[in-house]
């Protein structure tokens, strides 16, 4: 009978109970790795429980999220995903490793605009003068991106698209070494976000040449939109949301979107997202669930033309 009440107690105990994994399904360093520590700073100064960050980069964030979708439905196992992992490698390829009832959303983050940076030896200043570079210089300008089927890169695809251009893409095995090798001059320009690239452009490594926004950055208010520059129809953002392992227990789920939420309302992680040009969403998890779906529907009639596509 004592044993049968201590075992009671134990499966009592509230959640979390021991250190909870956070896969990141990429590389340290880039703009999901950095908003990932900063949320999840907050919730073990909450709950007293580490979160563990789980780096788990490749095949555009596929790696990370497959061992997400496959881990136990006990909360004890989270990801922030983003476009790539949470929507290219599903609706893009030929063959998914995952769908999306593997995954049960816990909460929207936000969004932030991409950008694109260049190396300053370039010989454009802007969107507008790229794309004419570009024009007079097929096949010339080396594209970087993290890797095949990442947001980077789908939002170069949708850029050649709407412009016309030749680019070579050149995918990279996560976003530092794609820097690396930007700054070092190996190529010419890439898409990110100004989360990732905020310090390479203070310092003027790196020039960011338009953004891929409705609005200007607060950060980078001299950069022109896509759409100031005359260029329409290559919009693309950088989104972000918690997810974890389908079948994961309602309440557990809502323990975690309370703390997601909670967390982006402190003025210190609001000002440092603001400052980092992401729009802070928040939110139940079904608000994240049909933004999900609203974005596959959006890109599921490229899919069936056959412009948008990942081998």
């Amino acid at each position: 009978m004592a044993l049968a009440l201590i075992c009671a107690n134990a499966g009592a105990q509230p959640y979390p109970n021991k250190p909870v994994r956070l896969v990141v399904p990429f590389t340290p360093g880039g703009s999901t790795d950095i908003v990932a520590r900063l949320i999840t700073q907050k919730l073990h100064e909450f709950w007293g429980q580490q979160f563990v960050i789980d780096n788990r980069p490749g095949a555009g964030g596929a790696i990370g999220a497959e061992t997400v979708a496959r881990a136990a439905p006990d909360g004890y196992t989270i990801m922030l995903t983003n476009p790539g992992p949470g929507l290219h490698n599903v609706v893009l390829r030929k063959k998914p490793t995952y769908a999306f009832d593997d995954f049960a959303p816990i909460a929207y983050v936000g969004y932030t605009p991409n950008i694109i940076v260049a190396n300053p030896r370039l010989p454009a200043g802007n969107l507008k003068e790229l794309i004419a570079y570009a024009r007079a210089n097929p096949g010339k300008i080396n594209w970087a991106s993290p890797g095949t089927g990442s947001n980077p890169h789908i939002a170069l695809e949708l850029l050649k698209l709407a412009t016309g251009i030749d680019v070579v893409h050149v995918p990279f095995k996560g976003a530092a070494q794609a820097f690396t090798d930007l700054v070092a001059g190996q190529v010419d320009a890439q898409y990110s976000s100004f989360i990732s690239t905020e310090a390479h452009v203070k310092s003027g490594r790196l020039k960011v040449l338009g953004v891929s926004g409705t609005k200007r950055l607060t950060a980078l208010p001299e950069v022109m939109t896509f759409t100031e520059q005359g260029v329409n129809g290559a919009e693309s953002t950088l989104w972000m949301g918690f997810v974890t392992a389908a079948k994961t227990p309602r309440a557990l789920i809502a323990k975690l979107n309370g703390g997601v939420n909670r967390a982006l309302q402190l003025p210190d992680v609001r000002s440092r997202l603001e400052q980092l040009g992401v729009e802070i969403e928040g939110g139940p998890p079904e608000k994240f669930g049909a933004f999900i779906q609203s974005e596959a529907k959006r890109l599921r009639p490229l899919v069936m033309a056959g412009t948008l596509q990942i081998e």
